[in-house]
């Protein structure tokens, strides 16, 4: 799975003009599911976001979590989130579950989220949806579960002494 974590002041979101689900401080949270993630991710990505330390305490350092400032999520399905833009000019999303696959696996996601103590609003899956929000820093984390593994060009060549 992979999610788009942004802090927010506050964040909602409207489907057929009827705003279906809000939050106040908090996080807006993107999530994409690919056809070989599991339950077992799903849970693992809702424990690492409601204990990520990236709200400021009192000297400024991003050291509380969700539940330490009482913040809510506001979760959105998202498949564009697994789009592959390297080649052409349209992205493919190829890598993005069916919605038969996605549909349980992002409600296993907000079910996860409310079993760590997170109070849960949502968008509503597969629909067009208007998302308003105030970023708050802007703080912006993109998780994957399971981390993806580095592609052989991509990691640092060997420094070597001439």
């Amino acid at each position: 799975m992979r999610a788009l974590v942004q802090r927010v002041h506050w964040a909602e979101v409207e489907v057929a003009s009827v705003v279906v689900g809000q939050v106040r401080q908090g996080l807006l949270v993107y999530a994409g599911v690919a056809p070989a993630d599991t339950v077992a991710d799903a849970q693992t990505l809702a424990q690492k976001i409601v204990n990520l330390r990236i709200f400021s305490d009192d000297d400024g350092k991003l050291n509380r979590t969700l539940q330490d400032v009482r913040g809510g999520v506001l979760a959105i399905s998202n498949f564009t989130l697994l789009a592959d833009a390297r080649k052409g000019r349209r992205p493919a999303f190829t890598a993005a579950a069916t919605a038969t696959l996605a549909k349980p696996l992002h409600e296993a996601f907000v079910h996860a989220l409310r079993a760590q103590g997170a109070t849960v609003a949502c968008g509503v899956f597969g629909a067009d949806m208007i998302i308003r929000s105030a970023a708050d820093g802007p703080v912006n984390i993109l998780l994957d579960v399971p981390a993806p593994e580095p592609a052989e060009d991509a990691r640092p060549a060997a420094i070597t002494k001439k």
